[in-house]
């Protein structure tokens, strides 16, 4: 458990660094360390991860949506289908 700890360390950068093309992971988010500065964590930083935070919230968010009308399209299309085929069967 300590040698995962200590890759996953490895494997963090400060924000500055990141490439903001790669969504974050959750281990990403819950282990994330700030630095501490002179009067307490550095607030730049801070809103920086969350603004990264909020940015990939909305894609996912927004892909959520586009999947959900599709989903409502299809299951309307597919009621439509299964109407015309029933009532097409009825007047045979």
């Amino acid at each position: 458990m300590i040698r995962r700890l200590a890759s996953r360390r490895d494997e963090r950068q400060p924000i500055a660094q990141t490439n903001r093309r790669q969504p974050l992971r959750p281990w990403q988010i819950r282990e994330r360390c700030f630095n501490v500065g002179r009067r307490g964590l550095d607030p730049v930083e801070i809103r920086t991860f969350l603004h990264q935070v909020a940015d990939e919230l909305t894609v996912a968010q927004t892909a959520l949506r586009a999947v959900q009308e599709k989903n409502a399209r299809i299951k309307n299309a597919l009621r439509s289908w299964q109407s015309t085929q029933s009532a097409n069967r009825r007047y045979r």
